[in-house]
């Protein structure tokens, strides 16, 4: 089935479930199609879908990812403080590794806003509607909105990774306390546990709390590299850690923390 095929087949499959999104003329574009069945995705409710949506969209999911290109995790360069340490720059639903690390929000249940740029929002839409089921099973479980500072664990559907590990940092509001940094040590330290235990042996974090939950950039970076530092010390693990920057501004911060011989040099 071509790509535009697919696309048309669930926009009509999830316009059956959610009439009130109908629109007026069908898009006719396959860059508008996509848009349209974006945005139904994101804001579809966490319920069963059926078996053969379930097939289109995972073929459909996955070529798009090859189509962009997919990262192998060991084909990345080391930082030179330490080889466990990877930098680098991308789309973190194009990296092959063990397990990536979500930016969530409390209600744990991915991005509503149709479209949305953030990271939770972008990693749900690849992964597919999956995502937000296995994630709504787990607060349902759990009873209570997820605190900031811990994480959960789940599979990663269509992406290259196995697992997604999702976590919900501070929100900065007003002048940086030192109950803030705790709470994003605690994110780190969270997730590498998790991932511990569950034979995780690479994991690529993304840069968490530094978007709309307003953390500095540069302080938030201090703090990742040396919580995960202190745990691989305090460990012994061998596990390799990506920091995945996205903007320009991010990697030159992580840059001179990681590689501060070559910013040095320059």
């Amino acid at each position: 089935m071509k790509q535009q095929d697919q696309y048309r087949q669930m926009i009509h499959t999830l316009l059956e479930e959610m009439p009130q999104y109908q629109y007026p003329v069908f898009p006719y574009t396959q860059e508008r199609q996509w848009r349209f069945l974006r945005s139904l995705m994101n804001v579809r409710p966490p319920r069963p879908v059926t078996e053969e949506f379930l097939q289109i969209q995972n073929a459909c999911l996955q070529e798009m990812t090859r189509e962009k290109g997919i990262t192998d995790v060991d084909s990345l360069a080391s930082c030179s403080i330490d080889n466990r340490l990877v930098l680098w720059q991308g789309d973190i639903t194009t990296l092959r590794c063990d397990a990536i690390v979500n930016a969530a929000n409390s209600q744990l249940l991915g991005c509503f806003q149709p479209c949305h740029s953030c990271i939770d929002n972008i990693i749900h839409t690849m992964s597919g509607v999956q995502l937000r089921l296995a994630c709504h099973e787990i607060m349902q479980k759990q009873g209570h909105e997820e605190p900031a500072g811990q994480a959960k664990i789940t599979p990663g559907f269509n992406l290259p990774c196995k697992y997604v590990l999702h976590t919900v940092g501070p929100v900065v509001e007003g002048q940086l306390t030192p109950k803030h940094e705790e709470l994003l040590a605690s994110c780190y330290r969270s997730c590498l546990n998790l991932a511990s235990e569950n034979g995780v042996t690479s994991i690529a974090f993304c840069c968490i709390s530094t978007g709309v939950f307003m953390f500095p950039p540069q302080r938030a970076a201090e703090i990742a590299v040396a919580t995960v530092q202190e745990w691989l010390e305090e460990t012994g693990s061998s596990m390799k850690v990506v920091f995945n920057v996205f903007k320009d501004t991010d990697r030159e911060i992580y840059e001179r923390l990681l590689n501060p011989a070559t910013v040095t040099k320059r």
